[in-house]
């Protein structure tokens, strides 16, 4: 049930979703948002790791 929790708090968080949007979001659908948003996060970070690199 924890990790139910932390994705709301992760939708809501960096999602801007309200707590009962993504509570009544189908679960699959809620997993795949959390997986995306996931994805968009690590994009964005290897992102600013090459500019990083870039200028040194």
């Amino acid at each position: 049930m924890e990790n139910v929790y932390e994705q709301f708090f992760y939708l809501k968080l960096h999602g801007g979703w309200s707590f009962i949007e993504a509570y009544n979001l189908p679960v699959q659908l809620r997993n795949w948002f959390v997986r995306r948003l996931t994805k968009h996060f690590e994009d964005e970070k290897a992102a600013i790791e090459k500019v990083r690199k870039k200028t040194r």
